[in-house]
């Protein structure tokens, strides 16, 4: 959840991590700090609140040197402050630590060293690592880091520095991701690729229970237990330039309308050139193998679960296999029937998502096939899974997922596809013609966004409320849900998403004069059940939005105001459909003076339990 920078060179490195920590800001942002070896040993300065604060002070006051490491903040053990802020020292100062992740077993650890008369000062469980580690200090910081580490639980990437061995960085992924950026004279941790962009290429990628010792001309990788690993450098082709605003004021509207190159990039050379069919060669599974398929789980959380709504039927209408889906995090909790025969997609954005990438060994313990879903190549999950279908959305750097989201939605269409094709369950004509509307999607999708004044207007009055509800039946719920969560997620609005039919058993009860309603009517084969549901919704006084096919007046005459999307297949409209949803919310935040990229309480990449 938390954002870390470090850097060791010839640079001065407060300027680096500090940029380093504006491209993390996604990963938390509730406070901020930097710990630096400068000429009078190891200072730290951190505050509450957005890294402009820190930024501010340390432009008064600068803290000069060649190593030095940095954080920003999502709070998990104690609410945002100065002091709970990292790096995190000893009562000597001489050890700094920063953390992403969870230590379970803190309280026992502090315990016992308060007991050895450690002081501390802070509500945070990180705070104790860099008390153990100073406990523990005999001459060499990596033996060092390595006997703390094996006595901590939990989750966590670490940046280690200590004033007595001035030129190391040490870092250790556990289960949070970290990676290492190698260059000429000087070398990188991050989080995250974006991070470091700016000045290398160059990455390697940790594992779960491996560390690196970081000079100034050396990189050194190994496992925990202190054996060494030579890897592959792993060379970051994207334009660092998709990560910045180009001109959007948010990165949420820029992704929102980098959606149609995200379609055309995810589709990419997966439909073969004569359009009659999918060729999805990252799965390797025989023709023998899809055929042993009993059942699919789709395990994924929030966003990535929505997009997993819209799979399930996707794949239970093209390839007849019976599908369910779960929440990751209630996954493991339910002890779900998992056999050999099963197969088991894992979605994930970040590809780092702590209850996801669980999901994912608790499948395989059971000896089940993986497939994941994901955007970020080389991440745990596309590393733990048997097959990875990768999304090329590109970064998404708003915290609320939009383009990632669609990419998702595409990559299911494709699977749903690929699975059909081999079971011979729908026809190659019916596959072709499929085919060629998914090719219709990213000018579709065009359509849509050139919609944006009117459903601005839309979201400032609904900016007004405090409580909403969304409703549609089939692909149109499912939709739904997302839409619902895009609009709680950043306009702070209370709503809810419910299917229609489901409006008769209680539901109704809230709905009052002057309450909006969002309702889908994009399913052909229900239009006629959703327009009496909305009907039941307008007869209590709602003041109703529907979204619907471009040409239908039908219902027009049922709502309040319409937006309207495209015609396409309707397994297709989920990818359309969302669209005036994600802009509603955006609009809708915008409106209410909130702060769009960065929601309250939220992270992007969410790696505790």
């Amino acid at each position: 959840m938390c954002g870390i920078v470090g850097y060791v060179g010839k640079r001065d490195s407060q300027e680096i991590l500090i940029e380093g920590l504006k491209k993390l800001e996604y990963r938390g942002y509730d406070s901020a700090g930097v710990a630096v070896y400068t000429d009078k040993g190891l200072a730290v300065k951190k505050a509450k609140g957005r890294l402009a604060v820190l930024e501010s002070q340390l432009g008064e006051s600068p803290l000069r040197g060649t190593i030095g490491i940095g954080h920003t903040r999502w709070a998990t053990h104690g609410k945002p402050s100065d002091v709970n802020s990292h790096p995190h020292t000893d009562n000597s100062l001489k050890f700094s630590v920063v953390h992403n992740g969870i230590i379970e077993n803190y309280i026992a650890l502090k315990e016992e060293l308060i007991a050895k008369g450690h002081r501390f000062v802070s509500e945070t469980d990180t705070e104790v690592i860099s008390h153990l580690i100073a406990d523990l200090y005999d001459g060499d910081i990596v033996r060092t880091v390595q006997r703390a580490v094996k006595r901590m639980t939990g989750a966590f990437a670490l940046g280690v520095l200590t004033e007595h061995e001035p030129e190391k960085l040490v870092a250790v992924r556990l289960a949070s991701p970290l990676i290492i950026g190698v260059g000429e004279g000087e070398n990188f941790i991050g989080s995250d690729i974006p991070a470091i962009l700016e000045h290398t290429r160059n990455v390697y990628i940790l594992n779960d229970n491996e560390m690196a010792v970081l000079t100034r001309d050396a990189v050194e990788l190994m496992t925990i237990e202190g054996n060494f690993i030579s890897r592959e450098i792993f060379h970051v082709d994207w334009d660092i330039m998709t990560a910045e605003k180009a001109g959007f004021d948010h990165f949420m509207l820029k992704e929102i309308y980098e959606q149609p190159k995200a379609y055309r990039d995810t589709m990419g050379a997966r439909l073969n050139v004569a359009g009659s069919g999918v060729e999805l060669n990252e799965v390797k599974m025989s023709a023998e193998d899809v055929r042993g398929i009993s059942n699919i789980h789709i395990v994924a959380c929030g966003t990535a679960y929505h997009a997993g709504l819209v799979g399930k039927s996707v794949i239970e209408r093209l390839a007849r296999i019976p599908v369910e889906t779960d929440v990751a995090s209630e996954y493991r909790y339910r002890s779900p029937i998992i056999k050999p025969s099963t197969l088991v997609i894992v979605v994930s954005q970040s590809g780092e998502t702590a209850d996801t990438l669980a999901a994912l060994r608790e499948a395989k313990r059971h000896g089940a096939r993986v497939i994941a879903i994901t955007n970020v190549v080389g991440s745990s999950v596309a590393r733990e899974a048997d097959d990875v279908i990768t999304t090329w959305a590109g970064p998404e750097i708003a915290v609320a997922s939009t383009k990632a989201y669609t990419s998702q939605l595409i990559a299911f269409y494709l699977l749903g596809l690929h699975l059909a094709q081999t079971l011979g369950t729908i026809e190659a004509a019916e596959v072709a013609h499929t085919i060629a509307a998914l090719k219709s999607l990213p000018e579709q999708v065009e359509r849509v966004l050139e919609q944006g004044a009117a459903i601005k207007e839309l979201a400032e009055q609904i900016a007004t409320h405090e409580d909403l509800f969304f409703i549609g039946r089939g692909l149109d719920y499912a939709v739904a849900q997302e839409g619902s969560l895009k609009l709680k997620e950043i306009s702070y609005i209370h709503s809810e998403a419910y299917a229609s039919g489901e409006l008769k058993h209680g539901t109704l009860a809230l709905i009052e004069d002057g309450v909006p309603v969002i309702a889908l009517a994009t399913q052909e084969d229900l239009f006629e059940k959703t327009v009496s549901n909305i009907k039941e919704v307008k007869a209590r006084g709602a003041y109703v939005i529907g979204i619907a096919l471009e040409g239908d007046d039908e219902l027009r005459k049922s709502v309040d105001q319409v937006v309207t999307i495209p015609r396409t297949l309707g397994l297709l409209t989920p990818a359309l459909s969302v669209v005036p949803l994600q802009l509603l919310a955006y609009y809708a935040a915008l409106a209410r003076g909130n702060d769009v990229d960065k929601p309250r309480n939220l992270a992007k990449s969410v790696t505790v339990e």
